[in-house]
């Protein structure tokens, strides 16, 4: 707005700028919700029961594989469903992300770290899919209605595809990882900034474990210093 009245007065149009004053509102951040671990684990097992019958559970079983594979790896939506077998390297175990034809949201090719889960994953799938190299990982492009229908039977906030990125942020942070290491894996180029205004909480169980950690070299506090050999403050 202060823009359009600038150039009303430069062709002279307007004498005064009457946006001048008006100030910028602050933009605050809201923090992603993550589930814990305990209700990922809860959330993946609801999928994969579905409904009880047997044709529902092989149905929903893909969408779990999904949730599972961005929750393990930290990819994108987009990058996750283009993942393709030739993608992954067992025995260097790294997977490359290439986003597909649209590539990744910064344009670049990234290859990563398989963590054991993430590798678990991928070594149940790939025999019961046979694949070829050229084949996708994922056979399902959304897992949207799944996570709806699991979120509401355990009562859980509304989740996305994008809050299991968030999760793998969350928990890699709270297992030990840097910033930097962190947020090469997911992709980014800033170093760590955006992870840090995005991921940088920590939950209040792992704030409390983290200080009983601590040690600053010293058994018990002591309130006696000793100036001089036989006098004491």
């Amino acid at each position: 707005m202060r823009g359009v009245f600038d150039y009303a007065v430069e062709i002279g149009l307007r004498v005064d700028n009457p946006a001048a004053h008006i100030r910028r509102k602050p933009i605050h951040s809201k923090r992603p919700t993550v589930p814990t671990r305990e209700q990922f684990q809860q959330l993946v097992a609801a999928i994969r029961l579905s409904d009880g019958r047997a044709d529902s559970q092989a149905k929903a079983s893909d969408g779990a594989d999904l949730v599972e594979l961005l929750a393990y790896s930290g990819c994108r939506l987009d990058e996750a469903r283009n993942l393709r077998w030739r993608d992954v390297d067992f025995d260097r175990d790294v997977i490359t992300i290439t986003g597909g034809e649209r590539g990744t949201k910064n344009h670049e090719t990234r290859t990563t770290p398989m963590n054991a889960a993430l590798r678990q994953l991928l070594v149940r799938l790939r025999p019961e899919s046979n694949p070829q190299p050229d084949d996708l990982i994922m056979k399902i492009k959304s897992a949207r209605k799944c996570i709806d229908t699991a979120t509401r039977r355990l009562g859980l906030p509304h989740l996305s595809h994008h809050t299991f990125r968030h999760f793998f942020a969350t928990t890699a942070i709270e297992s030990g990882g840097d910033i930097p290491t962190v947020a090469k894996m997911l992709g980014h180029k800033d170093g760590g900034a955006l992870l840090m205004k995005t991921y940088g909480h920590l939950r209040q169980e792992h704030a409390f474990a983290v200080a009983q950690r601590i040690n600053f070299g010293a058994e018990e506090p002591t309130n006696v210093v000793t100036l001089k050999s036989g006098q004491q403050a």
